[in-house]
């Protein structure tokens, strides 16, 4: 063991005589960090830190929305992946964090577009390029607070590969990959019942459906009065677009119909309606017998292509009505409603309402009622056989990554939701009425079009004016981060993955088309490991919330005023993968005050060493050596419960030992020794080693206080090469295996 060096051998630095200040801190040493360059692993293997040969660890930080500032759900994400680092880092693997921001295509356009409201602008009064000059302002000066807020907590991401979901290289990786799918027939366009937001003006896809239950009535009545069959529905409004009338195959009442048309006249609208059998319809619920919308319905829609029905469309894109005359024509669905009720029962056509509970489906970025429309849009098809993927569809190709345990996902109870959503996929569509995000790469000419990388040469060709679904670019991010489509030295050096860690309520969004995205175009897994953490909640288990006033939602303002390294103890012990977190006040102050704890105990072990013969072999008494082999079975467990991603078991065994077995019991047994001039030598020796273990096992969870704290200690510096000043820092030491 070498002989640790002190400035002044019976002097304490200044600043170990006073409490520890986080304020006064952790500013310099994240800078102190960011000046190192080792965040960046390139930079950790040109000086010697991590071997050029050594094992990988690769994460992507799951990029934030440009929409504003990061809350504490996202302060959770960042103390995870940031304790995954640290561990891995001083565990000498080639390490390596990637950082990067969402533009977040239709939540980023509809910010901005409540600031021009309030204005008094419409997106149309700009046009196009200028109202996009102005989200990419406001993206700009989301992206500059979101990366000041990562700073602030800590988390040691390699800045200098830094990406954006919209940038240049990622324009290239969205076009490349839209252009393969679409030259293997795995991107189509066709006209389809989609899920139309009228007030956004938009399509969304199915699983950014929210559903609230609402009041509603279901009304039961018959078309006309010589009609055979009677049906129900919540949305009579529609029953001007019904072209049949399904039932069961086996429904004896019914039976006899299947196959006739009637034509006749519904609140002035002339139908004609055929009975048609379908396994899928339920005898037992209401009548029976269900009215068939194609045009607004998708699984009416389904039914009209399986038996060539027509597909009548009568509601349009801003909810009103489209047929119907004076009457009906121009009124919004809810009015259309209200009137075709009124006249069945004028028409005595009306048999029963009742009041019933209805799961609505609601647009989440504008909470309009969604409206079914059909619509020319683009689509992936998940079922198709891949050639190039042995005749397996992407539907398949997800499935098989996580039924072969290529991929692991924490916990294990989420692989039912996952499989549940992959068996129930439908095709995707990926086309957006909105002017910000990844324009599609199609462009149109006389009837030709052009799919491509780039534009083609000439005036007259004319881009496709809908954009990509945001989740499609986000798909790409595990290796379009790396470099690709390019074969970069990161690509093939980082990827896969080694985890994926994110919150378990973008299982679907995000996680799933990943998956989707890397095995289809790389042929393998995105990552290896999925960790899902929950949603921080405040202690009393309400959604933290400004307006409830139940806790800082800004990490920046709990940070301010107890630090970092008390948040992040806070967030992490206690915290199970997928389970919610209820963030205590009382609990980061508590830890606030284990970090002072850790501080004056250091000024202790400081003060009693400085004399310590560090050339003499340390010999330690009975009680001390069991104290030495309690700790190094600590570190053992701890490794473990590291490897294993139970960071929570770890934090608290590491917070008790420090504070009721180091602090409490070892340290003042070393004041009895000391004072008394017995056993002295191996009372400094297990001070001295307890001290500078634990402050090791610790840094990935408390990194300022820890870091602080070993500038002040002993400087044996593990790392071989020349010596600098950098290399003392102790976010590049060798993780403990034993004091």
């Amino acid at each position: 063991m070498e002989k640790p060096q002190f400035d002044n051998k019976n002097n304490l630095p200044d600043k170990l005589l006073k409490p520890y200040s986080p304020a006064d801190t952790e500013d310099r040493i994240y800078s102190a960090w960011e000046t190192s360059g080792y965040f960046n692993p390139d930079r950790c293997i040109e000086d010697g830190v991590t071997k050029a040969d050594a094992e990988h660890f690769s994460i992507v930080l799951p990029p934030p929305n440009v929409t504003g500032t990061l809350h504490t759900g996202h302060a959770l994400m960042l103390v995870i992946q940031d304790i995954m680092v640290r561990y891995q880092r001083m565990l000498g693997k080639k390490t390596l964090w990637i950082p990067g921001t969402d533009h977040a295509a239709i939540a980023t356009q509809s910010k901005v577009e409540k600031l021009l409201e309030k204005e008094g602008i419409r997106k149309s009064d700009l046009g196009r390029e200028a109202f996009l000059k102005r989200v990419e302002q406001f993206a700009q000066e989301s992206h500059d607070t979101i990366v000041n807020q990562a700073k602030k907590m800590g988390a040691s991401l390699d800045w200098s590969r830094e990406a954006y979901t919209l940038d240049e290289k990622r324009t290239v990786a969205v076009r490349t990959a839209f252009k393969q799918m679409y030259d293997d027939e795995l991107i189509y366009r066709k006209y389809r019942v989609i899920n139309w937001d009228p007030k956004g003006q938009t399509v969304i896809s199915d699983d950014e459906l929210v559903y609230e239950e609402r009041d509603a009535m279901l009304y039961t009545f018959k078309y006309w009065k010589d009609f055979p069959i009677s049906i129900s529905t919540t949305r009579p409004e529609t029953k001007v677009g019904d072209v049949a009338v399904a039932v069961h195959p086996d429904d004896a009442r019914y039976q006899k119909f299947i196959g006739q048309t009637f034509t006749g006249t519904f609140c002035g609208v002339d139908l004609s309606i055929t009975i048609i059998a379908d396994q899928g319809v339920e005898p037992e619920f209401g009548t029976g017998a269900l009215g068939v919308t194609p045009a607004h319905s998708k699984v009416d829609w389904e039914m009209a292509q399986k038996n060539n029905l027509e597909v009548i469309p009568v509601i349009n894109e801003f909810g009103k009505m489209t047929v119907g005359g004076e009457k009906l024509e121009g009124k919004k669905t809810a009015e259309a409603r209200d009137i075709i009720a009124q006249w069945l029962r004028d028409e005595g056509l009306m048999e029963k309402e009742d009041k019933i509970k209805q799961n609505v489906s609601t647009a989440e970025r504008t909470g309009a009622i969604i409206e079914p429309l059909p619509k020319l849009q683009w689509f992936i098809d998940v079922n198709k056989p891949i050639a190039a993927r042995e005749n397996k569809s992407l539907k398949q190709l997800m499935q098989d990554a996580v039924s072969s345990k290529e991929i692991e996902i924490l916990p294990e109870r989420f692989d039912k939701n996952y499989f549940y959503w992959i068996n129930n996929l439908q095709d995707w569509c990926i086309s957006r009425q909105i002017w910000f995000g990844h324009r599609i790469p199609v462009w149109y000419k006389n009837g030709e079009s052009y799919v491509g990388i780039e534009a083609p040469a000439g005036e007259e060709w004319e881009q496709d004016p809908d954009t990509l679904d945001t989740w499609f670019s986000a798909g790409l991010w595990t290796f379009s981060t790396l470099g690709w489509p390019e074969k970069t030295k990161d690509l093939a050096t980082y990827h896969p993955t080694s985890v994926l860690e994110t919150g378990h309520d973008i299982l679907f969004f995000w996680i799933a088309r990943m998956i989707l995205m890397s095995t289809y175009l790389l042929g393998e897994i995105p990552f290896k490991t999925v960790y899902l953490h929950g949603m921080v909640r405040a202690a009393n288990g309400q959604k933290m919330s400004k307006s409830l006033g139940n806790a800082a939602v800004d990490p920046l303002d709990i940070i301010a005023k107890y630090g970092n390294d008390a948040l992040r103890m806070a967030m992490i012990i206690g915290n199970t993968p997928g389970n919610d977190l209820k963030l205590d006040e009382n609990d980061i102050r508590g830890y606030g005050k284990f970090g002072n704890k850790i501080w004056n105990a250091t000024r202790f072990v400081l003060d009693n060493i400085a004399d310590l013969d560090f050339d003499e072999a340390c010999q330690l008494d009975a009680e001390d050596q069991i104290s030495l082999d309690e700790l190094n079975s600590l570190i053992t467990t701890v490794t473990t419960e590291m490897n294993e991603f139970k960071f929570s078991l770890a934090g608290e065994k590491l917070y008790h030992h420090f504070w009721h077995t180091f602090a409490d019991v070892i340290i003042e047994r070393s004041k009895t020794k000391i004072s008394e001039g017995r056993n002295v030598s191996s009372a400094k020796w297990i001070l001295y080693l307890e001290l500078m273990t634990l402050i090791k096992a610790l840094h990935p969870f408390m990194p300022f206080v820890t870091e602080e704290i070993w500038s002040m200690l002993p400087a044996l510096n593990e790392v071989e090469g020349p010596a600098t000043d950098a290399k003392k820092l102790l976010i590049i030491e060798a993780w403990p295996t034993s004091a």
